[in-house]
């Protein structure tokens, strides 16, 4: 029982860490983004997050 949860554990870990790659991504790409001015570009990677629930 010990080893299902440690497991399980594991991939929530494992899940958090893959979002917070995601996030940490996405908000990189609306930076340079928004610096370069390009807000269609920004509108659709705002979608993309909300898409994902990362926003």
């Amino acid at each position: 029982m010990v080893n299902i949860t440690r497991k399980s554990q594991m991939s929530a870990n494992a899940g958090q860490a893959y979002k917070d790659s995601l996030r940490k991504n996405l908000e990189h790409r609306l930076e340079v983004a928004r610096s370069q001015g390009d807000q269609k570009l920004v509108e659709q990677l705002e979608r993309e997050a909300a898409y994902l629930h990362l926003k």
